[in-house]
């Protein structure tokens, strides 16, 4: 397969394009800093610098030219301020469905968020719940398409070592923590398996393997 990754420096994105690399698909990932394509290259994937809040539909759409599947693993990150959590949280995954849409790429994974059906937590701050909003925002902008979505909403982040282990379900499995290199291994099932196209699921660290874990979804 050949699968274009939207912030190909994050760190879900670069643990992603090294399983798919290592198995022979062919991964590009997108960024807009010069100084992290040694990185994606490391990660065995072709770097394209192309700034997602700048970037217009056509010139995204060419780069997505013969891609068999989109995965949107942006985002404006910690301390970058209210108005980067909806253009880059929710904007650019809007304007990657478009474009994937006008290259005919019809599979979208969305890396979005666990929990953003709730209100957010006024406690947590403003750009919290900036960012719960450009979350939920992106999925209702990629559900109106006729792409074949599946969003994928992880609890709390950790670096530790993957354990090949999840819980995977539809929204409210409760909360926990899941490492980025599950993460990761559940976005290579999702893309492995099309049925799961039209499914919202939520992720967390379990007793289940990943594998098995996405073909029970799909069911």
């Amino acid at each position: 397969m050949r699968i274009v990754i939207a912030g190909g420096h994050g760190q879900i994105a670069l643990r992603l394009a090294t399983l798919l690399a290592a198995r022979g698909d062919e991964v590009v990932g997108l960024v807009r800093n010069p100084a992290h394509v040694d990185d994606v290259g490391a990660a065995g994937a072709s770097a394209v610098v192309l700034d997602l809040e700048d970037a217009g539909v056509d010139a995204l759409a060419e780069t997505l030219s013969g891609a068999d599947a989109v995965v949107f693993a942006a985002g404006a990150g910690p301390g970058s301020g209210v108005a980067r959590k909806d253009t880059v949280d929710r904007a650019a995954a809007q304007l990657l469905a478009d474009a994937a849409a006008r290259a005919g790429v019809r599979r979208y994974l969305l890396v979005s968020a666990i929990g953003i059906d709730s209100e957010p937590d006024a406690e947590r701050g403003e750009q919290w719940a900036a960012y719960v909003r450009a979350k939920k925002a992106a999925e209702d902008a990629v559900r109106a398409t006729d792409l074949d979505w599946t969003f994928l909403r992880p609890g709390r982040l950790t670096d530790d070592t993957g354990t090949g282990l999840v819980r995977l379900g539809p929204p409210d499995i409760g909360y926990a923590e899941i490492t980025r290199d599950d993460t990761a291994a559940v976005l290579v099932a999702l893309l492995d398996t099309p049925a799961t196209a039209g499914l919202v699921l939520d992720a967390v660290g379990g007793d289940t393997p990943v594998t098995d874990a996405v073909a029970s979804a799909a069911r």
